[in-house]
């Protein structure tokens, strides 16, 4: 089964996270910071991972170090579970939908951690958070994950549906970029022979 555990201990935040690939969208998520929380549920949903996080930080201060922090263990335990990456797809896109919203998230999970983020929101604030934020949290992740990531909403006029756009279209592409291609066998998708 490709899963993985992360516990990230620093000065700012404590955050114990479990992934498996292969699960079925089930989640329980607790990191102290509600919309992410909301965000997290709907990745681990529409990919089909099975996905637990909990998370202590200095939310005082404000959300970011948890936010960041969480992407990074996430992304540590996607690039674990995947080990060498034999037989996956590799590469994904998807346009994805939500109400006036139309969001294009395109993937490589090719070692090479990059993001391209063009996405505006509307707001500053979903509620009490951070709309920068959602861009922090594609950052770490991509980072830590090893993936080039591109991120770009076409149109969108509410910034919870841009939010939600935007992890929805990364949940289906990776699902999309994880699966095991038959017709790849046991191989890794690369002409180098590791990724």
């Amino acid at each position: 089964m490709r899963a993985a555990r992360v516990d990230r201990r620093t000065s700012e935040t404590d955050v114990s996270l479990s992934l498996a690939l292969d699960g079925t969208g089930a989640a329980s998520i607790a990191t102290g910071v509600g919309f992410l929380d909301h965000m997290l549920d709907l990745l681990a949903r529409h990919a089909l991972f099975d996905l637990d996080v909990t998370a202590k930080g200095d939310t005082h201060v404000d959300d970011h170090h948890t936010v960041e922090d969480v992407g990074i263990a996430l992304g540590q335990a996607f690039r674990e579970a995947l080990g060498e990456k034999r037989g996956i797809s590799r590469y994904a896109t998807v346009h994805l939908p939500m109400d006036e919203t139309l969001s294009r998230v395109s993937v490589d999970i090719s070692g090479r951690p990059f993001l391209v983020f063009r996405t505006a929101f509307p707001t500053q604030k979903i509620g009490t958070f951070d709309t920068e934020l959602v861009r922090e949290w594609f950052q770490a992740f991509a980072t830590n994950a090893g993936v080039t990531l591109h991120v770009e909403t076409l149109y969108g006029d509410n910034s919870h549906h841009v939010a939600e756009s935007c992890f929805k279209g990364l949940a289906r592409a990776l699902r999309a970029a994880v699966a095991i291609d038959p017709r790849e066998a046991d191989r890794i998708p690369s002409t180098k022979g590791a990724l």
